[in-house]
């Protein structure tokens, strides 16, 4: 004791031991927080007890590390599994793989998708995969304004086209006719856009509103959202089409007066009404000169309402052309119902169950005298000799 009392430890002892405490508090932390990141159990305490402002700030760092590694991997996954997609889809379109096995991906995509959605990730990619410039909502696409619409005409076969057309995997559309160009063109653009679905890059938007080929303010109106907007019409014989509006119009008010005594303004003298709405959407050349105004031949495409049953994919075959599409959907996709008597999805979009169109569509015609029906031809026939040579198509309704 007296040998200690007189002989204090040397300096140069003490400042070593001060060091090596101190490297050994620093090599704990780091051991420590090495083991927190890795998730090692066995160095983390199980016990819960009040952080202080040392552990605090370790906690922070820590999730914030955590957050980061989490989107690192989360990005690479998804980047991986875009580029797995797009070759995918590029195997189709090479007959390399069947529709099924493209839309089973895309669902196990779009799952994956929610669940990073769920950690709120922003992912900044350095590559315009779609039109914002990152992988929008990681891979569910983006809205964006029709490329396509199918504008006319009402009773001719639109929503048989538009269902048809759905089947492509590169083309998405809205189900409900938005009438957008004619009844709800002061609601904006946001507001029209926000209805479309969400697309991936090289997909094409469309839409379908009838109404649209007979609204003059229409052509117009689409021009000023996009001059470069391909048209679809779908035509149909003006009287079959005539008599096929009635029909629907009768469903829904059994008490409306006869196809006939609506057709003429006089009976006796055969002059007919054009100011009936039946009538005076088949006047198609009319309507036509219209869009020409805005939009050139080159960009309206005209699809046979008859052929689109008797050939389907004949048409649907003119339609991908036209678009700028793989002719992905083709005679294997359709049945002929005969009980309908129009022909059928084999699959439809996302089922796998044959799809035939609704209730409402090949109802019964009823019996229009012959006399009124000839009348009706002899009407239209100059109006159809004009629009054959509009369109350099011959539809064969005058043979």
């Amino acid at each position: 004791m007296a040998f200690s009392r007189v002989f204090p430890d040397p300096p140069s002892k003490s400042i070593f031991k001060t060091f090596a405490l101190m490297l050994l508090s620093i090599v704990t932390s780091l051991y420590f927080l090495h083991c927190l990141t890795e998730r090692c159990g066995t160095c983390i305490p199980t016990e819960r007890r009040e952080a202080g402002p040392v552990e605090a700030f370790y906690a922070s760092k820590l999730k914030d590390f955590e957050s980061l590694r989490r989107k690192r991997l989360l990005q690479k996954w998804t980047v991986m599994r875009h580029h797995s997609l797009i070759h995918r889809l590029e195997s189709v379109r090479e007959g390399g793989l069947t529709l099924p096995v493209i839309d089973a991906d895309r669902h196990v995509l779009q799952a994956h998708v929610k669940m990073s959605n769920s950690l709120d990730v922003d992912l900044e990619t350095g590559e315009s995969y779609f039109d914002t410039g990152k992988l929008s909502a990681l891979g569910e696409g983006s809205k964006k304004l029709p490329q396509a619409i199918i504008i006319g005409v009402k009773k001719g076969g639109t929503r048989a086209l538009l269902e048809f057309l759905r089947v492509h995997p590169d083309i998405r559309a809205v189900g409900a006719e938005p009438h957008f160009f004619d009844r709800n063109y002061d609601n904006g653009m946001d507001w029209y856009r926000d209805l479309m679905p969400k697309t991936l890059e090289g997909q094409i938007t469309m839409e379908k509103t009838p109404s649209y080929f007979v609204t003059r303010e229409a052509p117009a109106r689409i021009y000023a959202m996009s001059r470069d907007t391909k048209l679809i019409v779908v035509v149909r014989d003006p009287v079959t089409r005539a008599i096929s509006d009635y029909t629907q119009t009768l469903s829904k008010k059994p008490d409306i007066p006869t196809f006939e005594s609506l057709t003429f303004k006089n009976r006796t003298t055969g002059l007919i009404d054009t100011s009936w709405s039946a009538i005076q959407i088949g006047i198609y050349a009319k309507h036509l000169d219209n869009w020409l105004q805005f939009f050139p031949m080159s960009q309206i495409l005209f699809v046979s309402g008859e052929r689109l049953i008797s050939d389907p994919a004949g048409e649907l075959g003119r339609v991908q052309d036209f678009l700028g599409l793989k002719r992905i959907i083709t005679d294997k996709h359709f049945y002929f119902n005969q009980t309908k008597g129009f022909p059928c999805l084999k699959k439809a979009e996302g089922s796998s169950k044959p799809h035939c169109l609704g209730k409402t569509k090949g109802r019964t015609h009823p019996n229009i005298h012959p006399e009124v029906v000839q009348r009706l031809r002899d009407f239209y026939r100059p109006f159809n000799m004009k629009f054959y040579q509009m369109t350099g198509r011959k539809f064969g309704w005058d043979d």
